[in-house]
């Protein structure tokens, strides 16, 4: 008996295997099967009541009547309502006031004054490198004859970036300090990132007008998120060691907040700081639009001409800013903690002495802007080489074909059969699928996110329109992660080249978006197509550094193990480092999605279509129902795709 018994049970296999077993051991198969089982159910009955691909009109909720009946109560009453008057007139004037008082107090330092300033500060926080370089960088922005337009645009960014700090540490603090503040935090900040910086300036113009004001507020909706993250991480990331300690030396909450909880978060400030400042200078483009000025205004001036020479000799400075800012707080970050002391405070002094004096030495010979004498022009050989590139490149080429023809067989072969199969899709079949992905990658949080997102665009009555931006981003995310990752082999293999490398990204990736799209119109033409390549251009640079990154992390031991097993190079790279650096690899694409749905919007601007169209139209008619309903629709496009493309962290913990 006792022999049967083991006979059958070993007939039956160990204890606890089985079919059931083994889908527990193997959770992504076992949610595979269950989405065939539920679709299985739910595409007979959705195809018998809905049929086809468009999302039924009885499912749409229009809000064109409600979002037009503000549009005409702001028109109607701001120039007589008391909120109007005794608010947001008074908040504009403050805007105002603040951006030409630091405006005047920059041309009162003049050109040689500022110069010095921006260098010590670089000196004193980097050390003489840094210095040098944001000497020469301000020099160049007034050889390049934009020292007047580098000022207005260094005005308005320190008004709305210490805007910016101010109202991203207040909500950092209030989520950072309260569970029940942060969970509501939370969503109202992913929306303010995720939003199209288009969208942020209808409602502003609407209020305040063209202008400075809605220039400086619209940046500070786009760059006080960072801030209040990173805050709010710092607090609760603060050591619980010490908050107990100071708790059992009886201090308050207000004395444990001022002596602990801020001092431990320095870093994280220094690092919100940072990103609020980039944030900033990103969004100096855009602004200009309404009415900004300086250097953004210059650049969009250049788009509207297609003057490749004037955008680079604008744009230029924009980068140059972007890198000595960027440098100069992330050294700061560094610096906390070491304040100097004894000989090194007395060298500050010296050096402030000496800023003081270059100033009013330089403003009384004369020095209040940039000499006219001084000015190198480089629009017309930009320009030059720039006609060259298109008489030759353009069209014409023998076999290859030129720039026209790849814009056309990208747009023929590519973009046109992936919009098609998309908006011929059935809408709950598109549900089906991005349900199967978010959840694939995911739970089944993030895929119901995902699904509601999709499904958010089809009540909003715009859902045509987003299968066509989808298509773009689709396309212009797969040709970033090809060249991308490729880049970032051989930049993890090369310290050489990854040394090549990163002053060619940091131009990339500080270069505002409009820039990108006058070179890529000159030689691709208006369309889709140039819009997609303007996108890869932005966004090539994230997904190359992440990438290069998480491929160098992957642990000594386990590559020298391979090696010593004989593996080859290549075998180390698609069985080890590939499989190790997944999380970074996943964080790419994600960050390539997101920044190629950035400039696909303001590809609308040279002929992409689809949402980004509706958002810039919605701004040039004042049309407040088509842009807003169009930038919600790119709020939710951009969320579905997070969520189908980020692992959760529960998901990561399993994998880890």
């Amino acid at each position: 008996m006792a022999t049967a018994q083991a006979t059958t049970r070993t007939a039956a296999g160990p204890p606890g295997s089985g079919p059931l077993a083994a889908l527990r051991g193997r959770p992504a198969v076992g949610k595979m099967l269950l989405l065939l089982v539920i679709a299985a159910v739910a595409v007979p009955v959705a195809h018998a009541r809905w049929g086809g691909g468009v999302w039924p009109g009885a499912l749409t909720v229009d809000l064109s009547g409600p979002l037009g009946e503000v549009n005409d109560w702001i028109i109607g009453n701001r120039d007589s309502h008391p909120l109007f008057l005794y608010f947001f007139g008074h908040i504009s004037n403050a805007v105002v006031l603040s951006v030409r008082g630091v405006y005047l107090a920059l041309l009162a330092l003049g050109w040689a004054g500022v110069t010095a300033v921006a260098a010590l500060v670089a000196w004193r926080t980097a050390g003489w490198r840094l210095a040098l370089t944001a000497g020469l960088s301000f020099l160049v922005c007034g050889m390049l004859g934009m020292w007047v337009p580098t000022m207005q645009t260094l005005a308005l960014m320190t008004v709305a970036v210490l805007a910016s700090v101010v109202l991203g540490l207040l909500l950092g603090l209030a989520a950072g300090l309260s569970d029940r503040t942060f969970r509501v935090l939370r969503p109202v900040l992913d929306t303010m990132q995720v939003l199209p910086a288009f969208a942020y300036l209808l409602p502003v113009v609407l209020v305040f007008g063209i202008g400075v004001p809605g220039a400086v507020l619209a940046t500070v909706v786009y760059a006080a998120p960072p801030m209040a993250r990173l805050t709010a991480l710092g607090l609760r990331g603060a050591d619980a060691g010490v908050m107990e300690a100071v708790a059992s030396l009886g201090a308050t909450g207000r004395q444990s907040l001022l002596s602990a909880r801020l001092p431990l978060a320095r870093k994280e400030l220094l690092l919100g700081l940072n990103q609020t400042i980039m944030m900033a200078l990103s969004m100096a483009v855009i602004a200009s639009v309404i009415g900004a000025g300086g250097l953004g205004d210059r650049v969009y001036q250049a788009l509207s001409s297609v003057d490749v020479g004037a955008a680079l000799a604008a744009g230029i400075p924009i980068v140059l800013l972007a890198v000595v800012l960027d440098r100069t707080t992330e050294a700061a970050g560094r610096k906390i903690g070491t304040e100097p002391t004894g000989p090194a405070a007395l060298r500050g002094a010296r050096g402030w002495g000496i800023a003081a004096a270059v100033a009013v030495v330089g403003r009384f010979t004369g020095g209040r802007i940039w000499p006219e004498s001084g000015i190198v022009a480089i629009a017309g050989p930009v320009n030059t080489a720039k006609d060259w590139m298109v008489d030759h490149l353009y069209t014409g080429i023998p076999v290859i074909g030129g720039t026209a023809d790849w814009a056309a067989h990208f747009t023929n072969w590519v973009l046109n059969p992936l919009r098609d199969g998309l908006q011929g899709l059935p809408w709950w079949a598109v549900l089906l699928i991005v349900a199967a992905l978010a959840w694939t990658i995911g739970t089944w949080r993030t895929a119901l996110t995902a699904v509601l997102a999709m499904a958010a665009i089809g009540v909003l009555g715009v859902w045509e329109l987003s299968m066509d931006t989808l298509s773009q981003v689709i396309a212009a995310v797969a040709v970033t992660l090809v060249l991308g990752f490729g880049i970032a082999v051989g930049a993890a293999r090369s310290r050489r080249l990854e040394r090549l490398l990163r002053p060619v990204l940091d131009v990339f990736q500080t270069m505002p978006q409009f820039v990108y799209l006058i070179p890529v119109v000159a030689l691709f033409g208006v369309g889709r197509a140039p819009a997609a390549a303007a996108a890869v251009v932005y966004a090539l640079p994230a997904v190359v550094r992440i990438t290069t990154q998480g491929l160098r992390g992957v642990d000594p031991a386990a590559m020298e193990c391979a090696r010593s097993l004989g593996a080859t190079s290549g075998q180390r790279l698609r069985q080890v480092q590939i499989p190790l650096a997944r999380p970074a690899l996943l964080l790419a694409v994600n960050q390539g999605v997101v920044l190629v749905l950035a400039v696909v919007i303001i590809g609308g601007l040279v002929g992409s279509g689809a949402l980004g169209y509706e958002v810039v139209f919605g701004l040039a008619q004042g049309d407040l129902a088509t842009g807003l309903v169009a930038g919600a629709a790119i709020v939710c496009l951009g969320l579905m795709l997070d969520r189908v493309t980020q692992p959760t962290a529960r998901r990561q913990r399993k994998e880890s």
